[in-house]
């Protein structure tokens, strides 16, 4: 697509292999064993994570979205025009439609400012985009967004909207979350806004099947990152000797993700030379989702230069969508 209203500005592909490779080796030599998250969104990781979306038991993206229906022009209209929005991870931007639309409704234009490590999943989405709003511009940036957010614009008079949707918050430990949005707040100026989706605490009889759903494609998404392993850096990961396992932990307020050892093997890495020993029963913890109270999530909202304006919610009352005010 030859559209003057797309600008996508990719990071070096060389030093996102070179964060790859260094993380694989950092995670792989430790005990406990960890991968980060973030590289399971390679360009079928991005589709797999787009069919959980769909299963009947994964209701964040279900809630956020119904949050979205019903208060989209109430959520837009907490900056005065003109707006113009960045989203980290914005993946399909499917949900954010809802928001676009609403924010085209009170000014005649729009810049939006996709953030995705998925090259392929960004320019995808960009160009559905593009073909369903004439007054829409967006300059993507392909990359990782914990790496800093220079690379935002805006214009003169504009008001940043920031997203952070699906609860990828969840993702960070609560150290790094503190870090991380620490690090957006010094990408706005006062008086711009941070729209952050967070998942509420709730039983684990609702929690561990949106983990470990009965289909298995959560399962498949958790193993690709060894795949990816395999396809990028020469790995031999058999993965029919690593199983999926979702468990809630109570004292951390988490889902945690692992692969598990089926059995005692060994697996190489050809371009890490690494030869890595894994134990019968030993994981890979390979993802965190924290859940929230509101009164943490105030209390991280004044610990990181936000003030928190309001908060909706599904009927169910099951994931929160919180709009704070840079200060």
């Amino acid at each position: 697509m030859n559209d003057s209203r797309l600008v996508i500005h990719h990071s070096t592909r060389q030093a996102y292999q070179d964060s790859f490779a260094k993380d694989v080796r950092t995670g792989l030599t430790v005990q406990p064993k960890t991968l980060p998250p973030k590289y399971f969104y390679d360009a079928l990781g991005s589709q797999l994570f787009e069919a959980i979306c769909l299963l009947p038991e994964y209701y964040p993206t279900r809630a956020e979205a119904e949050i979205f229906h019903r208060h989209a022009a109430e959520i837009v209209s907490q900056l005065p025009a003109p707006v113009g929005v960045v989203e980290l991870g914005s993946g399909s931007s499917v949900k954010t439609r809802l928001l676009i639309e609403a924010i085209l409704a009170n000014q005649p234009e729009l810049h939006y400012q996709p953030m995705d490590i998925s090259a392929s999943i960004l320019q995808h989405s960009a160009e559905k985009l593009l073909g369903d709003y004439d007054r829409l511009r967006i300059t993507g940036h392909v990359g990782d967004y914990t790496c800093g957010l220079d690379s935002i614009v805006r214009r003169e008079g504009e008001h940043l909207l920031a997203l952070f949707l699906g609860s990828n918050v969840g993702n960070y430990t609560p150290e790094e979350s503190r870090a991380l949005l620490k690090s957006i707040r010094s990408a706005l100026r006062p008086g711009d806004g941070l729209l952050l989706g967070a998942d509420l605490k709730k039983s684990p009889d609702v929690l561990i099947p949106a983990y470990s759903d009965p289909l298995g494609v959560t399962a498949v998404f958790n193993l690709n990152v060894l795949a990816r392993i395999n396809r990028e850096l020469g790995g031999t990961f058999d993965l029919k000797n690593f199983q999926h396992r979702a468990v809630f932990n109570e004292d951390a307020g988490r889902i945690e993700m692992h692969l598990v050892s089926r059995v005692a093997q060994t697996v190489n890495i050809r371009a890490l030379d690494l030869r890595v020993e894994f134990q019968t029963g030993e994981t890979i913890h390979t993802e965190n989702s924290y859940k929230y109270d509101l009164p943490q999530l105030a209390t991280l909202a004044e610990a990181t230069g936000f003030q928190p304006v309001n908060t909706w919610f599904d009927d169910e009352r099951r994931f929160s969508c919180n709009f704070w005010l840079a200060t």
